[in-house]
Order: structure tokens, then C-alpha cells, then sequence
């Protein structure tokens, strides 16, 4: 016993934060990949949301040439004549039909890589509070309960909002 608390409690309640603080992180990395290699893939364009094309680093238009909805990715196009003529053409492109550029169709919040990700948060949290309930159970005092109790509305709440935004793609098909 801890100041009153049996050491299964504790541990219970420690582990459960552990695992809080992996979902947390795993999150915030899945993030910072997602923005970091959509930017590399792209880097030197910037997209043009009124008019749905993208920029490139001498002032052309790449327009949406097709776009992949089995695979959600939209492609654009540079004019051939316009890139042919370029003379940063050597270090963007060496393709004679223009510089074609793939965009994802679905934000980070919609892609199937989010919801790996958000899949393997929702399964820790899960773990966090089956640990937790069960130890709820296994405890006969009030004060125990609390501590447990105060531990697993915080999870479940946050796995909630994170179910949620797991299943929001499967209601709107």
C-alpha cells in the first residue's frame, strides 16, 4: 500500500497514463509525417483552391489532367509546350508531356493512413481503460474507485472523439 492506495491501483493507474502518453504521441508523429511528406512531394508548388490548380515555381498552371477516385488521388498537369520551354526544366521534370503532380483527393483527417493510425491509438486507449475497469472491480473501496474512476472518464472520453472521427468516413459512403 501507497498512503492508504493499494500498489495494483497504482500501477493500474500508471500503466493506464503510459499508455495515454503512446496514443498521444503516436498521434501527433502520424501528423507531422503526413504534413511532412506531402510537402516534399509537392515543394516549390502551392495550390490555388479557387481555381483548382497548382502553381509552379516559374508562375504555370498544372491543371487537373484526371483524377483516381478508387485510389483518391487527383492528378494535374503542366502544359507540355510551357515546361518543354523552361528553363528550370532539368531540375523539375523529365518528362516531355509536362510536369504531372499527384495530390491527395482526402484530407489527413479522411485518409486510410489516419485511420491506421487513429486505429492503433483507439486499441491503446481501449487497453487503457479495460485495465482500468478491471481494476474497478477488483477493488472494494471508495476511495480506490475514485482514483480509478477519475483516470477512465478522461479516456473514454478522448476515445470517444477519437472513435468518432475513425468512423466518420464510413457513414458519409
Amino acid at each position: 500500500m501507497i498512503h492508504g492506495i493499494h500498489i495494483e491501483v497504482v500501477l493500474a493507474g500508471v500503466y493506464a497514463l503510459f499508455l495515454v502518453g503512446v496514443t498521444v504521441i503516436l498521434e501527433y508523429l502520424a501528423r507531422h509525417s503526413h504534413r511532412r511528406s506531402e510537402h516534399y512531394r509537392n515543394s516549390g508548388f502551392v495550390y490555388k483552391r479557387k481555381l483548382d490548380v497548382w502553381e509552379c515555381p516559374t508562375g504555370h498552371h498544372l491543371s487537373r489532367a484526371h483524377t483516381d477516385f478508387e485510389r483518391r488521388i487527383a492528378h494535374y498537369r503542366a502544359p507540355a509546350h510551357k515546361c518543354n520551354c523552361c528553363q528550370i526544366k532539368k531540375n523539375c521534370t523529365d518528362s516531355n508531356d509536362g510536369r504531372l503532380l499527384e495530390s491527395r483527393v482526402d484530407s489527413w483527417l479522411e485518409s486510410e493512413l489516419r485511420r491506421f493510425h487513429r486505429g492503433i491509438s483507439l486499441a491503446l486507449l481501449l487497453l487503457a481503460m479495460i485495465i482500468l475497469a478491471a481494476e474497478i472491480m477488483r477493488q472494494s473501496e471508495m476511495r480506490e474507485w475514485m482514483i480509478l474512476g477519475a483516470l477512465l472518464a478522461p479516456i473514454s472520453y478522448a476515445g470517444s472523439k477519437l472513435s468518432v472521427s475513425f468512423w466518420e468516413r464510413e457513414r458519409k459512403n
